[in-house]
């Protein structure tokens, strides 16, 4: 088998490529190459059973999406996206990265006859918007209220459509908010979650920038990596008509948050979040979806973890080696 994952560069691209190289097996099929594919240098390539190469490129050229299905994957990860305050704050970039990439490699696929390849492309919960129930089921509309939103929600329905015409095999998973995220604050507008737990548990201050009573929808990176190979073990098929997959997640406020991290870690990590509000982040947050009841992909398998200790955990044991600060 012969998997590409594009976005390779980034938390879970790279997570996912140390998973696969680790397992040399998915789906019962053993693994005989990879290609690791971004816009920027890419970690070092896990050590594989297997040759693993690294693209640089820009996958909104539609060039550069003909040169990587001509590497004849039969297997595409595509978690390639700018996060979503960059696609608010730039328009005309969300587009161009977060739709015409995906559109110009789902054409790419089509036009070489590969119909059998592979598509996971990881949505998000921002495909919808509010007003919301108490929690989201399976048959809520898809209303989003950003322009990152409404680019994974596009991407959502090509995928569907060019499976339903038998172009290639694709599903698209709408994940939860990726916690606690390691590495460095980005631009996503989401990226408090993980800020306020991440840099005290480092014993680093780090700024709260909504109220303690948001509540939103989160797993760890382990689960997410989890969910990206299940659905690849699955296949698109699997999933009928009906390819975009409301995914597991954890509902739980800030301050539940916090406290999680005060049980884990004690009240010396809780004293290093400073409150700072931002209008920005809290009006973007605000529009965003809290819980969900996730039954379709329940019933298929899929979970996460069932209380915010376990997630902080989850980042102790991968990130830093069972210790704190």
């Amino acid at each position: 088998m012969r998997i590409a994952i594009i976005g390779a560069a980034g938390m879970l691209g790279h997570k996912l490529a140390l998973r696969l190289a680790n397992e040399g097996m998915l789906a019962g099929k053993a693994i005989s190459a990879m290609l690791r594919h971004d816009v920027v240098l890419s970690p070092p390539p896990p050590q594989a059973a297997f040759d693993v190469e690294t693209h640089i490129g820009d996958l909104s050229s539609a060039d550069e999406a003909s040169k990587l299905v001509g590497w004849k994957p039969d297997l595409i990860f595509n978690l390639a996206a700018i996060v979503s305050g960059e696609a608010e704050a730039d328009f005309e970039k969300g587009y161009r990265i977060n739709l015409d990439g995906t559109r110009h490699l789902l054409e790419a696929v089509r036009l070489s006859g590969r119909s059998s390849t592979q598509l996971v492309f990881t949505s998000s919960i921002a495909v919808f918007g509010a007003p919301f129930p108490t929690a989201i089921g399976d048959e809520f509309l898809t209303a989003p209220l950003t322009s990152y939103g409404t680019q994974k929600a596009i991407c959502e329905l090509l995928i569907t459509d060019y499976s339903r015409r038998g172009f290639v095999d694709g599903m698209a998973l709408r994940m939860p908010t990726v916690c606690v995220r390691p590495g460095k604050p980005n631009k996503a507008a989401s990226g408090f979650f993980s800020n306020i737990i991440r840099e005290p548990l480092a014993g680093h201050e780090a700024i709260l920038p909504v109220e303690d009573a948001v509540r939103h929808w989160h797993a760890s990176p382990r689960a997410a990596v989890g969910f990206l190979v299940q659905a690849a073990a699955m296949g698109g098929a699997s999933l009928g008509n009906r390819r975009a997959l409301t995914l597991p997640g954890l509902s739980c406020t800030v301050a539940e948050q916090l406290a999680a991290m005060e049980r884990v870690a004690g009240s010396k990590a809780t004293r290093l979040v400073k409150r700072v509000p931002d209008e920005t982040i809290r009006r973007i947050v605000s529009g965003w979806p809290q819980n969900f009841d996730a039954a379709r992909a329940k019933s298929l398998g899929f979970s996460a973890e069932s209380t915010f200790d376990e997630i902080i955990k989850v980042h102790i044991e991968d990130e830093l080696g069972g210790n704190i600060s």
